[in-house]
């Protein structure tokens, strides 16, 4: 066990540290990061869609829409990308079939769009923090 390596989680600790102190000193910073964060995913997401959904559905990929950086539990900021459309939630979990008799014929399978590409994007956000505090080092922001 050497000790002239760096260890990841004493960096993640400075970086969350570090994010904590940028939040409450230049809070337009840490939004600016959020919105274009929120903005990768959205496009991400739009792009997985495109390719899970062979035909058109309506309005289905016009809905996409990033949402204003907010506070989650009064000290961790956070954004959050999700669908408007009025049908969007029955592409995305799944429904019911059923004729105009009230008979069922059986369940669509939802497509989980945005929780897959959610999940595939922690590692590319992860490593935009790290850039991200890198840069904010780089200009002076302590």
């Amino acid at each position: 066990m050497a000790d002239d390596g760096l260890n990841v989680e004493e960096l993640t600790d400075f970086a969350r540290n570090f994010i904590e102190r940028t939040s409450r000193q230049y809070p337009n910073e840490v939004k600016k990061f959020l919105r274009t964060e929120g903005n990768k995913l959205k496009r991400r997401i739009k792009s997985n869609a495109k390719g899970k959904f062979n035909t058109k559905t309506g309005n289905y990929m016009s809905g996409f829409k990033r949402g204003k950086p907010y506070k989650y539990n009064s000290d961790e900021d956070a954004i959050r990308v999700y669908n408007s459309q009025p049908h969007a939630h029955l592409l995305e979990k799944g429904h019911r079939i059923i004729d105009k008799h009230g008979n069922e014929h059986g369940f669509k399978q939802g497509v989980n769009v945005v929780d897959s590409t959610s999940g595939e994007f922690k590692d590319e956000f992860a490593r935009d923090i790290e850039n991200w505090v890198d840069d904010m080092l780089n200009k002076g922001i302590d």
